[in-house]
């Protein structure tokens, strides 16, 4: 079970490895009402196939029709990460059908080796809290130990996302309710630990991604 970042790393990389152009969609900041947080991730191909989402669908359905009419090229001008803004006026809102007049700022990033993806992939395949800083000017991207508590920072130089568990999760008990829980728990991307001292229920229960453990 994965969560939807690990989902879209693992997607991009695919389509990335396979020759295809891919485009990083990343939320950098929001005003106003906005269907998904900063941080939230989206990639695309050059073919206009995605997955998952900065929107409600409205901002989607746009950069698949610049990719569709005009390849990648369309919606990422330059070789390095391009800032795109949403919903800027009233008038924009309504029709890219942002809730409540709200804006969103993205930064679209070409996938290159400097994006690092296998790199944060298996970071987050770990389990482990990731800080990603991309230099807008270069598509470099440096990959340091995060924080469960970090918050997404632009500036002019550099787009700072935060990626991996930012909640724990502790579930008390290696049985079957609690290995449903758990995936689902995985799925919304929480770290989780199922305790439970009974060596013969720790020892026939194992799930990719959670920590058995006898105490609490």
């Amino acid at each position: 079970m994965e969560d939807l970042d690990t989902l879209v790393l693992r997607t991009a990389q695919d389509w990335h490895s396979g020759g295809d152009s891919v485009v990083l969609v990343t939320v950098a900041r929001t005003w106003g009402s906005s269907p998904r947080p900063p941080g939230s991730l989206m990639a695309i191909n050059g073919q206009g196939h995605t997955v998952g989402s900065v929107s409600g669908g409205c901002i989607e359905d746009d950069l698949i029709h610049r990719i569709q009419e005009g390849g990648v090229k369309a919606a990422c001008t330059t070789d390095t990460p391009t800032v795109l803004r949403y919903g800027i006026s009233a008038d924009e809102a309504h029709r890219f059908g942002l809730p409540c007049g709200g804006t969103v700022e993205l930064v679209l990033e070409p996938v290159s080796a400097h994006s690092r993806l296998d790199e944060l992939l298996a970071a987050c395949q770990q389990r482990r809290s990731t800080e990603r800083v991309l230099n807008l000017r270069t598509g470099h991207v440096e990959l340091r130990e995060g924080r469960k508590d970090g918050v997404p920072q632009l500036d002019e130089n550099f787009l700072t996302t935060y990626l991996g568990p930012q909640v724990r999760l502790i579930v008390v008990g290696a049985g079957d309710l609690s290995r449903f829980l758990c995936q689902i728990a995985l799925s919304l991307g929480f770290e989780v630990i199922v305790c439970d001292p009974r060596q013969e229920q720790r020892a026939n229960w194992h799930l990719e991604g959670v920590t058995v453990s006898h105490e609490m």
